[in-house]
């Protein structure tokens, strides 16, 4: 087979017309010529760092959706569903993905659970590590457990030096770290952090010796901070999506978004192409083929260089998509799930004033950020009266149900979501995946939360009279059904929380994280309150502001 276009050398940076001939899979020859087709010749493109559970499908049709988009390769962690079943749940991705062209190098998840101060469906020990790096896994996903590497867990150095004696990278996730502390981090082989929202943060790691994953998800997105790195440190960056929700895929694309944006920006194409392909491929010692003579026949085809539209994507040889049609075919899957919870009931939701002239915690939200902050309010309520959602001042009710166990929810408070009615909910819920609602009131929290625990799994709105829902059967993470057809049911589900009154942009990412707690400041799980500053539990109520 041969290809003509304008050939894209990202290796030698030049760009000159020229036929690509392809045998075997592979790049047999690539020769200059005067005349060629109006197009343009490029490799494909690597997503450094994802959670392919994000995208709310099943790796095979994850697929479906991005290989259209260019992407001919993922470095993906599967600590989503790893913390619902535990390597059971890692095997499974490993297993679907490998029904399609799609590339997706899957890395061990090494905090599972994410702490120990929370309730996940399962665990990843030491020995799961072992196992998992000999059926599959490529590296060390993301150390969420800083605090445990700083202050010498003994599982958690366990596990890196299972790393480091088999020669894998580990990847890294340390928000806010810096000085001596960063040092111990990095001293303990980890290589790389996508978590940096600043240009100083991401300078002090680099300068110390760390890659960064420039991230540009549904929620969390850092490109806007960060894209002079691509300039000035080009052999420092990698572009990554880290957590889309499928909508996003579908209307603006995957890593080809982020090579659009940086285009505009006035970057090169050849640091882009650094970042988006060269970095992750040498750094996680990948077989992504980088249109080399010799390298497998991994590129694709785009009208040009301006609005870098794809036309066409081949991984090993064949033309895997066109023009957004796929040409691979998708297997059934069983599902499978931990689900084990009860409904609830709204009673079960009511806090009191614990005494006079109390103080509550509020958890402070902003849109595109995975960050939090502490808002103190003082209600005007006396003791032992209840303590109801204030929507003038955008204060509303969080809670957290363990979908695991029946256990009592775990009630709190949320500002800056922005709902005049109703509530939503989901199974969505970071790392843990137990169920997050936030809502305006009592009734419409236990609406919500019993059509989640009903379908086992998924994300659900009520505006008070109508309730919209979509079913997660796998893993309460994910559905087997094509990506078009989740994204289609995911833009009308948001558009109808959008006419709920709130503005952010992605409500249902922005409340998965929000039980994150390894991300500061504040967060909520199913045990209670977190102060992720000192990683440790923390009162709702406080006697007084200076507390």
């Amino acid at each position: 087979m041969k290809i003509s276009g304008y050939i894209v050398d990202v290796i030698h940076q030049e760009i000159f017309s020229g036929i690509i001939e392809i045998e075997d899979n592979k790049i047999i020859s690539i020769q200059r010529t005067d005349v060629c087709e109006d197009v343009y010749i490029l490799p494909g493109l690597v997503d450094s760092h994802v959670h392919i559970e994000s995208s709310m499908t099943i790796p095979s049709r994850f697929a479906q959706m991005v290989t259209p988009c260019g992407t001919v390769a993922v470095v993906s962690d599967p600590h989503e569903i790893a913390n619902v079943l535990g390597r059971e749940g890692v095997q499974f991705m490993i297993d679907d993905a490998a029904k399609v062209p799609l590339k997706c190098f899957f890395g061990v998840p090494s905090c599972v659970p994410a702490t120990a101060f929370e309730t996940s469906g399962s665990q990843i020990a030491p020995k799961d590590v072992d196992y998992l790096f000999d059926n599959g896994g490529c590296f060390l996903a993301e150390m969420m457990n800083f605090p445990g590497v700083i202050y010498d867990d003994a599982e958690v150095h366990e596990k890196l030096r299972m790393a480091r004696q088999r020669g894998k990278r580990i990847d890294g996730h340390a928000p806010g770290l810096t000085g001596d502390q960063l040092k111990k981090y990095i001293d303990s082989g980890i290589s790389t952090d996508h978590e940096c929202s600043t240009l100083e943060e991401a300078i002090e790691k680099i300068k110390s010796g760390m890659l960064i994953q420039i991230r540009e998800g549904s929620a969390a997105r850092n490109f806007e901070a960060l894209w002079t790195l691509i300039r000035d440190y080009p052999d420092k960056v990698m572009l990554c999506t880290d957590d889309s929700h499928p909508d996003l895929i579908l209307q603006q694309g995957h890593v080809d978004r982020l090579i659009r944006i940086g285009l505009k920006k006035g970057l090169s194409i050849f640091d882009l192409y650094r970042a988006a392909l060269l970095n992750p491929v040498d750094h996680y010692q990948i077989p992504v083929g980088k249109l080399q003579v010799g390298d497998s026949a991994d590129f694709i085809i785009v009208n040009n260089l301006e609005e870098f539209k794809i036309q066409s994507t081949y991984i090993n040889g064949g033309k895997v998509a066109e023009n957004g049609e796929v040409y691979f075919d998708l297997s059934p899957v069983q599902a499978l799930n931990a689900f084990n919870c009860e409904p609830i009931q709204a009673t079960q939701l009511e806090i009191k004033i614990p005494q006079d002239g109390n103080w509550l915690r509020v958890m402070d939200a902003f849109d595109g950020e995975l960050l939090t902050k502490t808002y103190l309010w003082k209600p005007n309520l006396r003791k032992g009266e209840v303590v109801k959602p204030d929507l003038k001042s955008d204060i509303l009710k969080i809670v957290v149900v363990n979908r695991y166990k029946n256990n009592d929810p775990v009630v709190g408070y949320i500002r800056n979501f922005g709902l005049k009615q109703g509530a939503i909910a989901g199974s969505i819920a970071h790392d843990s995946h137990n169920i997050i609602a936030v809502g305006c009131d009592d009734a419409s929290l236990e609406q919500v939360i019993n059509s989640i625990i009903e379908v086992k799994g998924g994300i659900s709105a009520f505006n008070g009279t109508e309730l919209q829902r979509i079913s997660l059967p796998i893993a309460g993470l994910m559905t087997d059904i094509p990506g078009f057809k989740i994204a289609k049911e995911y833009e009308l589900l948001n558009d109808f929380v959008k006419e709920m009154g709130t503005k952010l942009k992605t409500p249902f990412m922005t409340l998965a994280f929000m039980s994150l707690l390894v991300i500061p400041s504040l967060k909520i799980g199913d045990k209670g309150l977190f102060d992720v500053n000192s990683f440790t539990f923390t009162d709702l109520f406080l006697d007084s502001k200076c507390d």
